[in-house]
């Protein structure tokens, strides 16, 4: 099963505006209730069984079940009955901020996250619609639950053959959007190695470094854009709260920071589209790049954001038929790309990678590259000549033995028409 993601901007009428923020707004005290009927819950078992907190207790029955999803939603269903406001908004859509806020529970136990916050009115800002029935689609029309036919911007056109499974409707500060999910019954098997290896080397001096001797300066995103920040926020610390002066500067600010966003994102997909030309497989550490944004660096990792990158890389390799994998990022700067020599630790104001074995000279960040390479062909285990490769060999139409089983699916998805930004 393909399944796809495309944003487009939505353009509604005044009254569809209203319908929208009503329904962020009933969602909002949705959550809000359900959370905390949970927490209320949680916080009467803290206390001994033999012992009463000194400041306060929560008093709630011992026999009394812990609220999950099923009992919330089916309490949900007879508040309905009496709530004009509940009344007002789709069940489906009510019934998702459950899911989404009982999932949230599952992910703080399992995945170690933090407790599910309180949200304000500007802090939800999307609901999803989990059913899609009917014409769908009419022209630059989307017909959406309670919506009706909603204008929007055609930036591109949906693949023949997909289906409609949902919708999330956002609200940004640009704007409203809404994100369709499709889906096709095919299965695109992931791409073989084959063709020219590019290992990748990502830094702070230079944002890529590739194998073939490429480097890519670190851009500024957030740089060219602070002093507008700067100037705004120092605006806002003198307006009350809860004023619409105060609101409205909040919106100038957050259409900053999408502004940066979006130009940071299509830097990365068109990067990682220049990185895929000419490439059969491309290699990068395997970092956690969480890590980089917890030291004196961490504004500049943000600002580059690698690990969406990443990210991007990969979707855009399996799109492209480009080989994508991880390799270990251990040392990558502490061995000699040619002779694999042990080359010992350097501090980050040495940029210039010398072999004292075989006298390789080379930048530091291209060397790394060139191991992260040799190390992603070594674990493929295709017994090639890592020597040849490094000093220029053409691997341009090498292929492995098991691309050749299928050589008709490479190109799956070019044939189905999905275009760039299609993550």
């Amino acid at each position: 099963m393909l399944t796809l993601s495309y944003e487009y901007k939505l353009e509604p009428n005044q009254l569809q505006i209203s319908i929208i923020e009503q329904t962020l707004g009933v969602c909002r005290t949705v959550w809000n209730y359900a959370l905390r009927e949970r927490k209320d819950w949680i916080n009467s078992r803290k206390s001994p069984v033999n012992a009463c907190s000194i400041e306060q207790e929560y008093i709630i029955p011992a026999d009394e079940p812990y609220p999950s999803y099923s009992r919330q939603a089916k309490a949900l269903t007879d508040a309905k009955k009496e709530s004009e406001r509940l009344k007002s908004v789709n069940a489906q859509v009510l019934q998702q901020v459950l899911r989404t806020l009982d999932r949230a529970f599952s992910d703080m136990k399992s995945r170690g996250f933090g407790f599910p916050r309180f949200k304000n009115k500007y802090r939800l800002r999307s609901y999803l619609i989990p059913q899609l029935k009917g014409e769908v689609l009419k022209g630059n029309q989307i017909k959406l639950p309670q919506l009706g036919w909603v204008r929007f911007r055609k930036s591109r056109d949906i693949p023949d053959g997909f289906q409609f499974k949902q919708a999330r409707v956002i609200r940004k500060a640009s704007g409203y959007f809404v994100m369709l999910s499709l889906q096709l019954n095919v299965d695109v098997p992931q791409p073989f190695p084959h063709g020219h290896p590019r290992g990748l080397d990502l830094g702070f001096d230079k944002f890529v470094a590739t194998s073939d001797g490429l480097e890519v300066k670190r851009p500024r995103f957030l740089k060219s854009l602070q002093r507008k920040l700067k100037l705004l926020q120092r605006r806002l610390k003198n307006k009350k709260k809860g004023s619409n002066n105060r609101q409205k500067l909040n919106r100038k600010i957050a259409r900053v920071h999408q502004r940066i966003s979006d130009a940071r994102k299509d830097w990365h997909f068109k990067l990682a589209n220049q990185l895929c030309d000419e490439a059969g497989m491309i290699f990068v550490e395997d970092i956690n790049f969480r890590s980089w944004q917890r030291g004196m660096l961490s504004k500049q990792a943000a600002d580059a954001g690698f690990g969406q990158f990443v990210n991007i890389l990969e979707w855009v390799c399996w799109k492209r038929d480009v080989y994508f994998a991880k390799v270990d990022k251990d040392g990558t700067s502490q061995e000699c790309s040619q002779c694999g020599a042990h080359t010992g630790k350097k501090t980050l104001d040495v940029r210039v990678h010398h072999c004292p074995e075989c006298g390789y000279i080379g930048s530091r960040d291209v060397v790394s590259a060139e191991v992260i390479r040799n190390r992603g062909l070594s674990d493929l285990g295709q017994g090639l000549d890592i020597k040849q490769i490094a000093c220029g060999g053409d691997l341009t139409g090498m292929e492995a033995t098991s691309s050749s089983q299928e050589p008709e699916t490479g190109n799956l998805v070019a044939r189905l028409g999905i275009s760039r930004h299609s993550a």
